[in-house]
C-alpha cells in the first residue's frame, strides 16, 4: 500500500511517498481501507518536532474516513463493507496517511450518510477536542455564554456549532473577513480580534474556549466571570494565565483528545440532525501532502484541510 513517511524531522518537503505492507487486524481491530485522511496541526507539529511519535521514520495522521474491509476475531461492531470515520490511536502513532489503517473497532464509529469521506475525515480529531472540551470539561449548559477564540478554524467552527446545540450564547473571535462564515454557523457576536481586545470587548461569561493559546489566554481572563472557565487547547495553560485566573476565581484546564465512540457518536447524531456541518476549505491529492502541510501551516485556514486517498470527492 502506499503511505506518506519522513525519514527526518523538518519542513514539508521531508515527506514522501513510499510503498509499506498492508497491516492485518488482530482480535478486537477492524481493517479500514482509507478513502480520505484529515490534516491537522498536531500532524505538521510532529512532522518538524517530533511530538508523539519521537524520531522518524513514521506515519502521520490520527483523522481517517473509509471502508471496512476486514474484521479481526471477536469484532462485532461493524460489518466488511460498512463506511466508518474515526480517530484511531491519538497520540501514539494511526498512520492514516496511507490507504490502509488497523485500530480497536471502538476507535470508529459509522459515518453518518450525509457525509462524504472527505467531509467525514474532517471531523474526528477536531470535533472530539470541541466535544470534550465543552461537554466533559466544561459541562456546557443552556443559555451560558462562551467565547470560542479562533472560531474559523477546525476545532472553532465545530465547538460553535456544539456549543448552540447545547442551547449557548456564543462569541467568536476571527478576522473581519471571515465574520459572514461565523454568523452561517450560528455566533451570536464575532469579534474581530485585529481591530479589538476580546477580553475588553466581552463580558460575563461563563466560559472560553481558546486554540491560540501563550501570551494570549492571560489578555482573555478579563472577559470570563468569577466562576467562570477557561480551556486551553494549544499548549496548555501558561504559568501567568493560571496565577491570574486564580486570583478571580476563574478555573482553568487543558485538554488533550482521546479517542472516543461515544463522543463520535454524539456528534453524527448532531450531523444527521442537521445541526453540525464540516467545512472542508481543500482537498488535496496524498501526493501533494507537502502543500497541505503548508496550507495547514498558515494557521489561516477556514475549517479543514483533507487528503484525499482514494480520490477526491469521495
Amino acid at each position: 500500500m502506499r503511505i506518506v513517511t519522513q525519514k527526518v524531522l523538518g519542513g514539508p518537503d521531508v515527506l514522501e511517498i513510499a510503498q509499506a505492507p498492508r497491516p492485518e487486524p488482530i482480535g478486537t481491530e477492524v481493517l479500514v481501507r482509507v478513502h480520505a485522511a484529515g490534516v491537522n496541526p498536531v500532524d505538521w507539529k510532529t512532522r518538524s518536532h517530533g511530538g508523539f511519535l519521537g524520531e522518524p521514520p513514521f506515519v502521520l495522521g490520527w483523522d481517517v474516513s473509509g471502508v471496512v474491509e476486514a474484521l479481526g476475531r471477536g469484532t462485532t461492531r461493524f460489518a466488511a463493507g460498512d463506511e466508518v470515520m474515526g480517530m484511531p490511536w491519538f497520540p501514539r502513532q494511526a498512520g492514516c496517511y496511507g490507504e490502509y489503517v488497523t485500530a480497536p473497532s471502538r476507535h470508529f464509529v459509522k459515518k453518518p450518510a450525509s457525509l462524504s469521506h472527505v467531509q467525514a475525515a474532517g471531523l474526528p480529531l477536531d470535533g472530539l477536542t470541541a466535544w470534550q472540551a465543552l461537554t466533559d470539561i466544561a459541562h456546557l449548559e443552556k443559555g451560558q455564554r462562551v467565547l470560542i477564540n479562533a472560531a474559523a478554524g477546525g476545532v472553532g467552527h465545530l465547538a460553535v456549532q456544539i456549543a448552540k446545540a447545547r442551547g449557548a450564547w456564543v462569541a467568536g473571535t476571527a478576522s473581519a473577513g471571515k465574520h459572514d462564515f461565523l454568523k452561517s454557523l450560528g455566533v451570536d457576536q464575532p469579534v474581530d480580534y485585529t481591530r479589538v481586545d476580546p477580553g475588553k470587548e466581552l463580558n460575563d461569561l461563563d466560559l472560553i474556549l481558546d486554540m491560540v493559546g501563550g501570551e494570549n489566554c492571560a489578555r482573555l481572563l478579563p472577559a470570563v466571570k468569577p466562576g467562570g472557565m477557561l480551556i486551553v487547547v494549544t499548549g496548555g495553560v501558561p504559568e501567568d494565565a493560571a496565577s491570574a485566573a486564580a486570583a478571580r476565581n476563574v478555573r482553568t484546564s487543558g485538554i488533550l483528545v482521546e479517542p472516543d465512540y461515544a463522543g463520535l457518536e454524539a456528534l453524527a447524531r448532531l450531523i444527521e440532525d442537521g445541526k453540525l456541518k464540516v467545512h472542508v476549505e481543500r482537498t488535496f491529492p496524498l501526493e501533494e501532502v507537502a502543500e497541505a502541510h503548508r496550507q495547514s501551516e498558515t494557521r489561516h485556514t477556514t475549517g479543514k484541510i483533507v487528503l484525499s486517498v482514494a480520490g477526491v470527492g469521495t
